[in-house]
């Protein structure tokens, strides 16, 4: 039983990104984690001391888990489904702090959030919360577009390089998101040369093992820009998803990095399945 986590600040954002979860995995049993963490609430009150700091905190976890019920409500109304099975978490804690904890204690296969959440900044192409799991969460993040209109997977976009030595369990999880709706994967292989390494070569051959219920097709492209090459293949064949590797010194750990002091060039209008090539408890 797939086991998925979900945070939420209670955004439209947020309740896009529970929708179009509940849609994606309509056919599988899972479990929903729905998770709210009040940290930041706690310590921006105003009348927050060291007196008040335990009436604030169950005032706030009262109203949080309120939220969180009628959420849950939502979701049952908008998309019953006896294959999936809901539980709710509202605590004091820090989103990433709560997240891992949440990873490891559940066993989280997939961890799928908003682009950006209540502040809806739309000059930043991820919001920080959001930026914060991708980066340090050791699991997969999902990452669902604001206003993005559920659309089933059937052109998905995964760029890589193939040097990156692949985890089973996250292309299986790729795997699983495809087949149902026998959705092509396009590897996209941006190089002047059509040529692979023996180490590519095993990686690539790896990769067809695991995703072995898609059409898996390997497109090299020359150009001088990878963000660019995404870009435009996306425009171009209508990709519906869009995943990439974070791993140390990956290309996608670099757009990370770079986040921190500019704005990412790579603006995501479709959902982007982000695998983790982190050490995972």
């Amino acid at each position: 039983m797939r086991q998925i986590l979900i945070p939420t600040d209670f955004s439209e954002n947020a309740k896009n990104a529970i929708s179009y979860a509940s849609e994606l995995f309509k056919y599988e049993r899972s479990v929903f984690h729905f998770l709210h963490t009040y940290e930041d609430t706690v310590y921006e009150n105003s009348e927050l001391t060291r007196e008040t700091l335990q009436e604030i905190e169950k005032s706030i976890q009262a109203d949080v888990e309120a939220k969180l019920n009628e959420t849950l409500a939502m979701v049952k109304k908008l998309s019953p489904n006896p294959r999936h099975e809901y539980h709710i978490t509202a605590v004091n804690n820090s989103l990433v702090d709560e997240a891992d904890r949440q990873v490891e204690t559940h066993n989280i296969d997939l961890i799928v959030m908003g682009t950006r959440g209540e502040t809806n900044d739309p000059t930043v192409v991820f919001g920080s919360h959001t930026l914060q799991v991708l980066k340090y969460v050791p699991c997969p993040v999902l990452v669902v577009p604001e206003n993005y209109v559920y659309t089933q997977p059937k052109h998905i976009l995964f760029p890589t390089n193939l040097l990156i030595p692949y985890k089973r369990r996250e292309l299986k999880l790729l795997c699983e998101i495809a087949a149902p709706y026998r959705a092509d994967i396009d590897l996209l292989y941006v190089s002047k040369s059509d040529k692979l390494s023996l180490r590519q070569e095993d990686n690539l051959a790896f990769l067809k093992e695991v995703v072995c219920r898609n059409e898996i097709d390997l497109i090299t492209e020359s150009h001088h820009d990878i963000t660019s090459a995404i870009k435009e293949y996306i425009a171009k064949h209508d990709s519906d998803m869009l995943v990439m590797v974070n791993t140390r010194q990956s290309f996608f750990e670099t757009m990370l990095m770079q986040s921190a002091v500019a704005k990412m060039t790579l603006q995501v209008h479709i959902p982007f399945l982000v695998m983790q090539n982190l050490n995972r408890y």
